[in-house]
């Protein structure tokens, strides 16, 4: 099956627009087509972010998705001698340090976020590109 680790702002999106890489991804990954690679940190950002009221997202819809995804994820939890430091946004960091754990792509809309010699030899992938590799 088909692993990566997706930025939240690749959830957000594909929430927003279903149309587009973004949309097919969520819709494989609340098939269970996909599967995501997540850890704590990462999926109570994808809920804080999806239920933000600006969003105007229904609160139920997100449940049912993020259920899905998280009963079809691969769960890691990456030790303290994994933790990636440096990065423009420190915020990145637990996206970047579980692809590496996993040794799978990290799915982004930010890629400058993660220029190459900040990547720590992680394949960084915009949607649409991993939607064409998928």
């Amino acid at each position: 099956m088909k692993t990566a680790v997706f930025d939240t702002n690749v959830i957000v999106s594909g929430f927003l627009s279903p149309h587009g890489p973004p949309g097919l991804i969520v819709e494989w990954l609340r098939q269970g087509a996909v599967r995501a690679v997540l850890d704590g940190r990462i999926f109570e950002e994808y809920l804080e972010v999806l239920c933000r009221p600006e969003l105007g997202l229904e609160r139920k819809n997100i449940t049912m998705v993020l259920d899905l995804i998280q009963e079809n994820a691969l769960w890691l939890a990456p030790g303290p001698d994994k933790i990636i430091r440096g990065l423009p946004d420190p915020d990145d960091a637990p996206f970047l340090e579980l692809a590496k754990e996993a040794g799978v792509a990290l799915v982004t809309g930010n890629v400058k976020h993660f220029r190459e010699r900040y990547a720590h030899g992680v394949s960084i992938l915009t949607p649409a590109q991993w939607v064409k590799e998928a």
